[in-house]
């Protein structure tokens, strides 16, 4: 089976201003049906990235292709396949929601009934007619959103489309783009400092830090590279003595033990372990959170 072609390609993008480089040789791949999440610190250079996948800014170098169109090249037609937020929705408060999307579907010259589709898509139609200043900061969100997918593009580009939520309004964003993802197809970019819920809501993620792409892939392919797994035994101890004369780095943890093997490494361990007496329960391979994974990744420095 041949893979499926990207919708987004950004190949070795690099934004240099003055003698600091912001974004230094970043490349990825955005596929339709995937909700991809780039996580970052606080001026690692995502939203510069973001800039640049949509034409707000030019790169230094490097190019982006958005549904088989250069976006430098091929402005236009690359636009017409791409629905975005940059930074907060740019909404009029003294109108209703019915009309911000009106004034936005007649800049894209999408047809009049988008605006109850994607207001249906975003659950607001029955907040649509009340004006903008009277809604929740989850609503604008939503409507924010509702105003990306006029006109049904292929790709959607969030910059923090859960910031400032509560709970159950950062769940219906993630429900919603999940639902945009595999029902519709749609390929969707979230840049997000919610760590916990992009290892809920993504399929794939990139960290980005101080400009370079650090890691790459699946979430749970990330979360469970650290070459780690548990050990439920009866006695940890006797364990952690086979261990260190076979030189594996481990650590305890209550009747857990965790060594530093691979999964392939697991099977000739635990005969040994077997072999010397000890009751082996339950063997799988360690699962970090991908909280750990950032912070190992960066350093320590926390997301924007």
């Amino acid at each position: 089976m041949t893979k499926a072609m990207p919708a987004l390609v950004a190949t070795n993008l690099t934004k240099v201003i003055g003698q600091r480089t912001i974004v230094d040789n970043v490349s990825f791949e955005l596929f339709r049906g995937e909700v991809f999440g780039f996580l970052g610190p606080n001026g690692a250079g995502k939203t510069t990235t973001i800039r640049m996948l949509v034409g707000l800014i030019k790169p230094t170098a490097g190019s982006v292709t958005i549904c088989g169109h250069d976006v430098r090249g091929d402005f236009e037609e690359a636009m017409r396949c791409v629905g975005c937020i940059v930074e907060n929705p740019d909404l009029y408060r003294f109108m209703s929601g019915r009309e911000n999307l009106e004034h936005f579907a007649r800049m894209l010259r999408a047809p009049a009934a988008d605006i109850e589709r994607v207001a249906s898509l975003v659950a607001l139609e029955h907040r649509l007619d009340q004006r903008v200043a009277t809604y929740s900061l989850g609503m604008r969100q939503r409507l924010g959103i509702a105003q990306a997918l006029l006109g049904e593009p292929e790709v959607l580009i969030l910059d923090e489309p859960a910031n400032g939520l509560d709970p159950a309004g950062i769940r219906e964003i993630r429900e919603l783009l999940r639902e945009l993802a595999l029902e519709r197809h749609m390929a969707i970019f979230v840049s997000s400092h919610l760590l916990a819920e992009v290892e809920l809501m993504c399929d794939r993620v990139a960290i980005i830090h101080r400009g370079r792409l650090l890691r790459e892939g699946t979430v749970r392919d990330l979360i469970a590279s650290r070459g780690e797994m548990e050990l439920r035994v009866d006695d940890p101890g006797r364990v952690a003595a086979i261990l260190a004369v076979r030189g594996v780095s481990y650590r305890l943890e209550g009747n857990l033990v965790v060594a530093a093997i691979d999964e392939d490494e697991a099977p000739p361990l635990v005969a040994d372990i077997v072999r010397d007496g000890v009751a082996v329960f339950h063997v799988q391979r360690k699962l970090h959170t991908l909280e750990e994974l950032f912070l190992e990744a960066t350093g320590g420095e926390t997301v924007e």
